[in-house]
C-alpha cells in the first residue's frame, strides 16, 4: 500500500553528488526539520520528464521558496551520475537531484511501477509530496500516462 497524507516518511538512503563522488543521504537528513517539495519521476532525460515535469520546478524554484518551501527534490531510481547529469542538464542548481538507484525510498513509499515493458525494469511512479518535518501532507500521484496532479504549478497551487 502506498504512503498516506499525515504519515511519517520512512527510513531510506539517496544519493546525490557531492564533489564529483555519489554521496549517501538518508531521509531524515533531507526532511527533517524542513517543508520539502518531491518529485518523482520515472525516469531522467525520458520525454515527460525532461521537457515538463523537472523544468516546471526549475522554473518555479523561486515561487516555491516564497511559499516557505525549503528545498525541491528531484528523485528518480537513476543513479546519482545521472540524476546529476540531468539536473545539470537542465539548469536544476536549485534543486536537490536525488539517486534512488536501488528503488529503496521508492519500495518503500509502496509507489513502485513496472516499466519493464519499455525496458526500465521497476521504476517509481510520477508523483509529487510536501512534506513537512519528515511528514507528508499532500501526495499527489498521476495516473498512468497522466501529467497533471505532480506538475510544479499544481503543486504551488496545493500549497
Amino acid at each position: 500500500m502506498a504512503i498516506q497524507e499525515g504519515e511519517k516518511l520512512p527510513a531510506a538512503t539517496l544519493h546525490v553528488m557531492k564533489d564529483g563522488r555519489p554521496a549517501a543521504v538518508t531521509t531524515d537528513e533531507l526532511f527533517s526539520g524542513k517543508k520539502v517539495v518531491v518529485f518523482a519521476v520515472p525516469g531522467a532525460f525520458t520525454p515527460t520528464c525532461s521537457q515538463a515535469h523537472l523544468p516546471g520546478f526549475v522554473a518555479n524554484a523561486d515561487k516555491f521558496q516564497a511559499k516557505g518551501v525549503d528545498s525541491i527534490v528531484c528523485v528518480s531510481v537513476n543513479d546519482a551520475f545521472v540524476m546529476d547529469a540531468w539536473g545539470k542538464d537542465k539548469n536544476a542548481d536549485a534543486l536537490v537531484m536525488a539517486g534512488d538507484g536501488n528503488g529503496e525510498l521508492t519500495a518503500a513509499l509502496g509507489l513502485e511501477m513496472d516499466g519493464s515493458g519499455f525496458g526500465l525494469g521497476t521504476r517509481s511512479q510520477r508523483y509529487a509530496m510536501v512534506v513537512d518535518d519528515g511528514v507528508v501532507t499532500k501526495l499527489a500521484v498521476e495516473a498512468p500516462g497522466a501529467f497533471e496532479v505532480s506538475k510544479a504549478e499544481a503543486v504551488l497551487e496545493a500549497l
